[in-house]
């Protein structure tokens, strides 16, 4: 029987969560747990502190706030960590939230690593994940060993694999880091659209204390990451949009387009629907904010009376800001928020 169990709402339907800017949230992006078999170097230290177990949310718990946001509106849900699957049982998680695909739900994805991919893409496939993004910034072995830290390169690429064989649409994300990968992006583009995948450049972002890296000297921008394909690439500008934060390039050579996350030289806030949730129930309403609101609470309060809950999360909403304030342009990580991105979610 599985850990997690259907949760009846009760009627009349809620209303939709719309924020102070008119903005109606339609996506959550639910963090499952801050830990991670990896260490990627833009992303934590090598001696990370996670949270105490006691402060992470149930499986059920996780679910209930899910089914809550489903009843108001929103649409999609991304399960991200962290590192997701490293959760136990954590596919009981995704069966419950397939379940509610159809009604209500119209999507549910994952953010992984995939190092531990191989043995859940055939669960996932028949829970109802139909794509899944596999975080990866390079296929050289021994830079994949000096960035993630780990050398499991092998396990990743086998992930993808088996992800790509249980039916589930692939994108792979890479982190474009001046100085690091830049070199092998178009090879990297190339093998990804081989493949059948697409394919997403995000620039990095301030997130986090990190002992010394160099986010500045690291920073690459849309105008130079479009510059290092146009030396391998013939590039087209497409007006192609799929409601999230990427714009789109065609690659004449493949036939196939990339998306570019570049929340600096871009801020794409103007059309942002999602919020994030943490595995501890702290609800942002913006990646690049240090505002948040505690729903863990009033979760807890009263499980048979969802007033406080329903306060606290429309409450949350109407502070999302406009926008968030991430700016390399004076050479500093200005808008640096001091949570690692582990904790608040890919």
């Amino acid at each position: 029987m599985n850990r997690v169990r259907d949760i009846i709402m009760p009627d009349p339907k809620p209303a939709p969560l719309v924020d102070g800017f008119q903005r109606q949230i339609k996506y959550l992006r639910l963090s499952v747990t801050d830990r991670c078999d990896l260490r990627c170097t833009y992303c934590m230290p090598e001696r990370m502190t996670f949270l105490p177990r006691k402060e992470v949310l149930s499986l059920e718990e996780l679910y209930q706030l899910s089914l809550g946001f489903i009843a108001r509106g929103v649409t999609k849900i991304r399960v991200t960590g962290g590192e997701p699957l490293v959760r136990r049982d954590i596919v009981d998680l995704f069966r419950a939230l397939g379940r509610k695909l159809g009604h209500g739900l119209e999507e549910l994805t994952l953010t992984t690593n995939a190092t531990q991919l191989a043995s859940y893409a055939d669960d996932l496939a028949r829970a109802g994940v139909r794509r899944v993004n596999v975080s990866l910034d390079t296929r050289d072995p021994a830079k994949f060993a000096a960035l993630s830290r780990r050398d499991v390169l092998p396990k990743v690429l086998e992930g993808v694999a088996a992800a790509k064989e249980a039916g589930l649409k692939v994108k792979i994300n890479t982190v474009a880091l001046k100085g690091v990968n830049e070199a092998e992006l178009p090879d990297l583009i190339a093998w990804s659209h081989s493949e059948g995948f697409d394919h997403t450049l995000i620039e990095v972002m301030p997130l986090g204390e990190l002992g010394g890296e160099d986010r500045v000297g690291q920073y690459w921008g849309r105008k130079d990451l479009k510059a290092q394909l146009a030396k391998t690439y013939t590039l087209s500008e497409l007006a192609h949009r799929t409601g999230g934060p990427a714009r789109y390039l065609r690659i004449e050579e493949t036939g196939q387009q990339i998306g570019l996350i570049t929340p600096l030289t871009h801020n794409f806030c103007e059309s942002c629907n999602r919020v994030r949730l943490t595995c501890t129930g702290e609800l942002f309403m913006c990646l690049g904010q240090e505002d948040n609101a505690d729903l863990r609470s009033p979760l807890r309060a009263d499980p048979n009376d969802n007033t406080q809950l329903e306060e606290a999360i429309r409450a949350a909403i109407r502070l999302k800001p406009k926008g968030h304030d991430f700016d390399y342009s004076r050479q500093t990580a200005d808008g640096q928020v001091s949570r690692h991105m582990s904790h608040t979610g890919g």
